[in-house]
């Protein structure tokens, strides 16, 4: 499994990437969105992969970032949405807009990326709405979606299942995990985040 490309930009069209690893050119799919971020041909890249293998097909996608990653694996986990779908949805919004609009509902949000119907909207807001977290920033404000299985996730979970509603559960482990930095372990996230939740 090829899990991240560090190389140099190749070469680039209105889907793709090729990524020069070591004399080997990896073609690589990529949201417009990341594709513009590339930077250069002969520039060093460097992006999160995830490898996708049907009966008929074998594929690299790249991102520019984990979050994205994250963004993607989630998409494709609701029936109807394809790699080119998630991408669609990737090149239009990006994961702190996909996690907002999820969170708020906003079908029409996601319904602006290309190859997305009204009812696909509707499904991916319906069957991503507890699967992805969403960390609030500052007084009502929206942040970065928390990834699925993380030490924040379940930290918020945990703070959760004490009582807390999900907006403080939210607040205080990103409080907690700003102070401790994204390595800390669990039981020293859910710690810390108890004790600013009951402050």
């Amino acid at each position: 499994m090829i899990a991240k490309l560090t190389g140099l930009l190749d070469s680039t069209a209105h889907d793709h990437a090729v990524i020069d690893v070591g004399g080997v050119g990896y073609l690589v799919f990529a949201s417009s969105r990341t594709l513009s971020n590339l930077g250069a041909r002969g520039d060093k890249v460097v992006l999160h992969t995830e490898m996708q293998v049907s009966e008929t097909d074998m594929r690299l996608i790249g991102f520019a970032s984990a979050s994205e990653r994250d963004g993607f694996r989630l998409l494709t986990s609701v029936q109807g949405v394809g790699s080119k779908v998630a991408l669609a949805i990737l090149s239009a919004l990006n994961p702190e807009e996909l996690a907002r609009a999820v969170a708020q509902g906003d079908k029409a949000m996601i319904a602006r990326a290309q190859g997305v119907g009204p009812k696909l909207a509707v499904r991916i807001c319906n069957e991503l709405k507890d699967k992805m977290g969403v960390i609030a920033l500052g007084p009502g404000g929206m942040g970065a979606p928390v990834p699925v299985g993380s030490h924040a996730a379940d930290a918020v979970s945990a703070l959760q299942n004490l009582g807390f509603k999900p907006a403080e559960a939210a607040r205080a482990v990103a409080e907690a995990e700003g102070e401790l930095g994204e390595g800390a372990s669990l039981d020293a996230l859910v710690r810390l985040a108890l004790k600013k939740a009951a402050r």
